[in-house]
């Protein structure tokens, strides 16, 4: 496949929360926000925030499944005790914490299966702005595709397509 390293994953809308991803030769199914995309998230909203986003490392449960090969970006393997702060009010805003925490979170060990492989999008993270939106993630879509909380989901085989295949960032547009 002929992709540059620097070609983004561009999604196409087919409705408030469903879309296409196309990157190289591929057009993926994917799903967004509940609510849609928008210009101005915020914590809690539901929407996918839009913009070029590029993916800034990727985490995936080694007790279920085997890292693709290719990944060009970095990687690490997530434990039990690893979760994401979604507390607006709380210093570690928008940043992956150790578990137990003292502030409102996510578990990214979940039994679902969403998150055996996921890539962190670059959004509100530099700098963090407090109720911006946290935990916006490229991760695996639910069987039914039902709409996300936020993030862009695919199924599991286009997911890892994607990432042995360089993708590096994703433009969801506005």
């Amino acid at each position: 496949m002929q992709v540059a390293p620097t070609d983004p994953g561009r999604i196409r809308m087919l409705g408030r929360s469903a879309g296409v991803l196309e990157f190289g030769p591929r057009i993926l199914r994917c799903v967004l926000g509940a609510g849609g995309v928008s210009l101005h998230k915020q914590e809690g909203d539901g929407t996918t925030p839009a913009g070029l986003h590029a993916l800034r490392r990727v985490l995936y449960r080694a007790d279920r499944i085997a890292l693709p090969a290719g990944i060009r970006l970095p990687r690490e393997p997530i434990a039990p005790d690893d979760g994401w702060c979604d507390d607006p009010t709380h210093r570690d805003y928008n940043r992956q914490v150790r578990l137990p925490h003292e502030a409102r979170h996510e578990r990214l060990w979940r039994d679902d299966g969403l998150y055996d492989l996921m890539a962190v999008l670059a959004y509100n993270d530099d700098p963090v702005q407090r109720g911006n939106g946290s935990a916006i993630f490229l991760h695996v879509a639910r069987g039914d595709e039902a709409p996300t909380e936020g993030c862009v989901a695919l199924a599991m085989p286009d997911l890892r397509w994607l990432l042995q295949n360089g993708m590096q960032a994703i433009e969801v547009p506005a």
